[in-house]
């Protein structure tokens, strides 16, 4: 009995995510864990998560690209795009289990993810939408 697998909530900042990793290794936790990842498309979306989430982190870099385009919601949504297709890489540079895109129905958005990460990923079972 157990699970097969963990899916993360989702995360900013990808240190977190392999401290994480770490504790769930030295805690005994031998499962694959999948990576959740959510593109942040206007800075009202990561207003409402920092209030409904409180263990959410914006790293440094983060908080800037939200103040740069403040006011630019076109170069907002796509630098958020960026930032999401940019943790991706890096995650999979660190050999992560796999992806869990919260697109929240979008699928615009999990189009441009997909197409701009697909060919990184060995199996297609590393990465999930949602």
């Amino acid at each position: 009995a157990g699970c097969s697998s963990l899916v993360t909530q989702l995360f900013f900042d990808n240190e977190r995510f392999y401290d994480f990793q770490d504790k769930c290794t030295l805690a005994g936790i031998d499962v694959p864990i999948y990576a959740g990842i959510m593109p942040i498309l206007n800075r009202n979306q990561a207003l409402r998560l920092l209030k409904t989430c409180e263990n959410i982190h914006l790293p440094r870099k983060f908080r800037a690209i939200l103040d740069k385009y403040e006011h630019d919601p076109e170069s907002l949504r796509a630098a958020g795009l960026a930032y999401a297709v940019d943790q991706i890489v890096d995650l999979v540079t660190q050999d992560v289990a796999g992806v869990h895109l919260y697109t929240m129905n979008n699928a615009e958005t999990a189009r441009h993810i997909y197409e701009a990460t697909h060919s990184l990923f060995k199996h297609h079972s590393q990465v999930g939408a949602l």
